[in-house]
């Protein structure tokens, strides 16, 4: 029954923030073009932070543990939705990757992406040392939270697709030990995803970043020095594949992935 609590109120944030700011009357300053050229909005970035923020804290074990939740999810969602707002500008867009972003601060430009990569990494890291334990695990930790957060965001580019992904693989941390700090964050997640299948609104870097940075915490949060290091081993493996290979084609050429993408969207 603990479970049930958190899970309820998570989602319940979701989708009270998102009718907040769809009603708001700067809600248009959100709207963007997806892939299919249809206008949607990025009120579900914010929505999903809040809403799988305030779940998982609630989920959490204990107030150094919700501590821990409520840095990684707050921070990395509002720092993702800075890069969501300021990153649209044409001056922003010129930088691409971290190599671009790093020319263009030893030109002397701070960009809205080299800020969010600094936030999130330096939630990660304070949020893995709430968690506790030596240096090495705590360093192992922030590298899991933050890569977490990155592959979400790396999946974020068809509807339903990162919030499909987080489901599926945060659905194991959802029992046991710290179970209540996933179940939280997915609870928010799938409150939205008819929304984001339906292409009403888009996760965007603030709610792609917050989800992952979440179901990272909650992985940290169960895992050991040996556990930590092959997740973050198999994080950096799919980052570095993602810079040579297409996800979106190894989708569409892998038929039952092609399915399960595809699922459930208008």
């Amino acid at each position: 029954m603990a479970l049930l609590r958190p899970t309820g109120i998570g989602a319940l944030v979701a989708r009270g923030v998102l009718t907040w700011i769809r009603r708001d009357p700067r809600a248009a300053a959100l709207e963007r073009t997806n892939f299919r050229g249809n206008t949607v909005t990025l009120a579900g970035g914010p929505a999903l932070a809040a809403g799988a923020t305030v779940g998982a804290a609630l989920g959490a074990g204990s107030a150094r543990v919700a501590a821990a939740a409520v840095t990684a999810g707050a921070v990395s969602g509002a720092v993702g939705f800075y890069d969501d707002l300021v990153g649209n500008r044409p001056e922003q867009k010129a930088a691409k990757g971290f190599a671009g972003h790093l020319g263009a601060l030893r030109e002397g430009h701070v960009t809205s992406g080299l800020v969010k990569i600094a936030g999130v990494g330096a939630a990660a890291l304070a949020a893995s040392a709430l968690l506790g334990g030596r240096k090495r695990d705590v360093l192992l930790g922030a590298g899991v939270i933050a890569g977490t957060a990155n592959l979400i965001n790396l999946l974020d580019l068809r509807p339903g697709r990162a919030l499909k992904a987080g489901i599926i693989a945060g659905t194991p941390l959802s029992t046991g030990a710290n179970g209540g700090l996933a179940t939280g964050a997915l609870a928010a997640g799938a409150a939205l995803l008819p929304d984001d299948l339906g292409e009403e609104i888009m996760l965007g870097d603030a709610g792609a970043n917050a989800f992952g940075a979440l179901l990272g915490l909650a992985l940290t949060a169960r895992t050991g020095t040996a556990g930590r290091a092959i997740a973050l081993i198999a994080l950096a493996g799919l980052t570095a594949a993602s810079e040579k290979v297409s996800f979106t084609k190894v989708i569409h050429d892998t038929p039952w992935l092609r399915r399960l993408d595809e699922l459930g969207r208008s």
